[in-house]
């Protein structure tokens, strides 16, 4: 006990530390103070080499910084507060490119101009996300309406009508449900289920319907999970449906985690940890250089994605979540061990001491790849939100074990080391 006990203390101590120092990088390199929102192209040292701007970074971005500010005390900052109301009140200006159905561009100019639109989900995914935790933070009754109009076209689009979203249905295009579909509104239905049970019980259906869905992912008699399967649940033929991606499968384990903790569902929880966390980890990490493949391949093909043995920053993010999740729930050591693993790997490879915030894109030997630390799809969300959980849940587990005391709000500092 003497020793786990130093383990997760130890782990809390990195995480506090090094959360400070993201969240240090981003607020005083990316808020745009003309237009509002944020810069997220960002060079390893904080120089914006482009000012587009990505609604589903700018979400993430609102929804991360209302985060903190709601659950962590040292970031309860008004300065914080007033950036996201910014960031929030830029995407209501601009995000939405057709307002009758309230599509939302993937990227807008600096000053809000629609650049480009794909026909998916998830901007409106994330600025969903990022207007209800700005109605949680303030108040404001103006973004819970925004949070919930978009929640009910969301559903639509996946579970009624796709049309809208813009991408015809080809006769030689499969039809197929990517893992992300399912796995994104489960994500919005956690979100709007918090300390709200109409909410929650208004959500109930379409949760359980998510986790089905999600489920259907494990395939070839539970030996691999998919990253894409048909509409009814069956095998794809060809390079997509042998598609696999172990960090995605383990951020979709820890949805599915949360999702079995709020039910109580302990036998989902075991199952949930076999092909969801430990499955995909042990096909998904590299034996020779350590670190989680990008893409595999289920029958052992080479991947024809060009960045396959690449390792980046999200998957490692939401392996650590997982298998400390997964640890909170069950008290296994060999999740601990786990996720001192794959945490150990990630802050020797991908953070950067000098300037703060992680390098994204690594080879395969685990050497810096980009040097950038945000881009079109890297910004202000996957390593705090990342930090932020890992250093809660310890919390939570040192407690479990005996009252540890905390450093004051006032000791900490939000500068980076240099």
């Amino acid at each position: 006990m003497d020793k786990e006990r130093e383990t997760l203390l130890a782990w809390r101590e990195r995480m506090r530390q090094e959360l400070d120092q993201v969240m240090a990088f981003w607020t005083k390199h990316s808020h745009d103070q003309v237009h509002g929102g944020f810069l997220t192209c960002l060079s390893q040292d904080g120089q914006v080499y482009d000012d587009l701007k990505y609604v589903w970074l700018q979400g993430r971005q609102v929804w991360m910084y209302c985060r903190l500010y709601r659950k962590i005390e040292r970031f309860h900052r008004p300065e914080l507060l007033d950036a996201a109301k910014a960031g929030g009140d830029f995407l209501l200006r601009h995000a939405r490119v057709t307002p009758a159905e309230k599509k939302c561009a993937f990227v807008l100019t600096r000053d809000g101009c629609p650049a480009k639109v794909q026909r998916t989900i998830f901007s409106e995914c994330f600025y969903t996300m990022a207007m209800d935790e700005l109605w949680r933070a303030t108040g404001d009754t103006c973004y819970r309406s925004e949070a919930l109009a978009m929640m009910e076209q969301l559903t639509h689009w996946v579970q009624e009508d796709p049309s809208g979203l813009g991408r015809p249905q080809l006769p030689g295009a499969p039809r197929a449900e990517p893992l992300a579909v399912p796995m994104m509104l489960l994500c919005l239905v956690e979100q709007f289920s918090e300390a709200d049970a109409e909410l929650a019980a208004k959500y109930t259906q379409l949760g359980d319907w998510c986790v089905h869905r999600i489920l259907r992912h494990v395939q070839r008699a539970g030996t691999a999970v998919l990253e894409n399967v048909t509409e009814d649940g069956g095998e794809l033929a060809g390079c997509l449906g042998r598609q696999q991606n172990p960090g995605h499968a383990m951020e979709a384990g820890w949805f599915l985690l949360s999702y079995a903790s709020r039910k109580g569902d302990s036998k989902l929880q075991a199952h949930v940890i076999e092909k969801f966390l430990l499955l995909p980890f042990h096909s998904g990490w590299d034996p020779d250089h350590g670190g989680l493949f990008y893409f595999q391949d289920a029958d052992g093909l080479c991947p024809t994605q060009l960045e396959w043995a690449m390792k980046l920053w999200w998957p490692h993010s939401e392996a650590m979540i997982a298998f400390l999740m997964g640890y909170s729930a069950t008290g296994d050591p060999a999740l601990l061990r786990l996720f001192c693993q794959v945490a150990e790997y990630t802050f020797r490879q991908f953070r950067d001491p000098k300037h703060g915030e992680w390098f994204g894109y690594l080879n395969r030997e685990g050497k810096v790849a980009l040097t950038i630390k945000g881009g079109p799809f890297k910004g202000c969300f996957h390593v705090p939100r990342c930090l932020a959980m890992c250093e809660e849940m310890l919390d939570a587990l040192l407690n479990r074990i005996s009252p540890v005391p905390r450093v004051s709000a006032q000791d900490s500092t939000t500068e980076p080391a240099h």
